[in-house]
């Protein structure tokens, strides 16, 4: 029996350059924001007017490090990426954010790029003063952004039949799992996050995908559809759908405002559960999402199944050029042929 950590396909996360949130008033003034041994607190940092954000794909390479996937927008493929603080700024109106600083590397371990990414919504031309550097915290708020979840409220099906809502799972619940029967729960995380941007959940009402009750999962959470005829172009019928590229403004949309209530469900293997009636997959012990999980639960969750059973069914995944606004409507129609 051994611990299973599995690796995971690329994933895309909205950045800003460096150079566009610039000490605008303090010690660093005109410095773009910078690692943490390089800031002050009490700085006041503003996003410039017409800032963008660009999105780095990164993936978990076989030396444990993040690394700039193939084909991401911004960064050179393959180098290194390191997460160096976690900072907390505040506005004017005592509104507080925070925010990751990621670092590129090129082949010498050197810094060739700074990128933030903020866990809430910056306004341009807003002053925000630093209050807190976190290194310690850094990794665990990038794995809680990248952990799958459900949002409370969310009933899952027990392996008795019974649905029971998410926040009131306990560790040894036996779960109905699609692949593998009963299983029984190992971990549940927890953690509360502004609903906004491009962490708020995504809703899929009622009928969206023949679910009986809304659905609201994180937005990268992958639901499992089977297609009876493949009307999407995807070459299979059996299809991991990201909740994001199913959002059409209508049945399905980004549910902004408030906060949020995540929780993260864990087995001793990847699995796929159902939600409200919808496949729905479990988190990924992977290095991307590892410091989110207590040490003692890694080191609890062994790997019960076949090794091929613990990595992710990669070409499963929905290509990205197939996401189109009518998605939702065509694997409903697809679905139930």
């Amino acid at each position: 029996m051994r611990p299973y950590l599995a690796e995971h396909s690329a994933f895309t996360v909205p950045v800003y350059r460096a150079e566009l949130f610039r000490v605008v008033n303090g010690a660093n003034l005109g410095d773009p924001v910078s690692i943490a041994h390089d800031l002050d607190l009490d700085d006041t940092y503003e996003l410039r007017k017409t800032a963008d954000t660009v999105n780095l794909s990164l993936s978990p390479g076989r030396d444990g490090r993040l690394r700039i996937a193939r084909g991401s927008e911004s960064g050179r493929p393959g180098a290194a990426i390191c997460i160096d603080c976690c900072l907390t700024v505040m506005s004017q109106n005592g509104i507080t954010a925070d925010i990751l600083v990621l670092v590129e590397l090129d082949a010498r371990a050197h810094i060739s790029a700074i990128y933030i990414l903020p866990l809430a919504v910056l306004v341009p031309q807003v002053g925000y003063t630093l209050v807190s550097i976190d290194c310690a915290a850094a990794q665990q708020r990038f794995a809680q952004a990248a952990c799958v979840s459900f949002t409370q409220g969310t009933r899952i099906t027990l392996a008795t039949g019974a649905q029971k809502p998410v926040q009131d799972l306990v560790v040894g619940d036996r779960i109905l799992t699609r692949d593998a029967g009963a299983q029984p729960l190992r971990w549940i995380g927890h953690s509360t996050q502004r609903a906004i941007g491009d962490f708020a959940p995504v809703l899929i009402r009622a009928g969206a995908l023949n679910n009986a009750e809304d659905l609201r999962v994180s937005p990268d959470h992958r639901l499992f559809v089977y297609q009876r005829t493949d009307r999407i172009g995807a070459g299979r019928a059996e299809l991991l759908v990201r909740a994001r590229h199913l959002i059409n403004n209508d049945s399905v949309v980004q549910d902004v405002g408030g906060f949020v209530d995540y929780y993260q469900l864990l087995f001793d293997t990847h699995q796929i559960v159902y939600a409200e009636g919808i496949a729905a997959e479990t988190l990924l012990l992977d290095r991307r999402t590892q410091p989110a999980v207590p040490v003692e639960t890694q080191e609890s969750v062994t790997a019960a199944l076949p090794q091929a059973a613990n990595t992710p069914t990669r070409e499963f995944d929905m290509p990205e050029h197939l996401a189109r606004p009518e998605l939702a409507a065509l694997l409903k129609g697809a679905s139930t042929l």
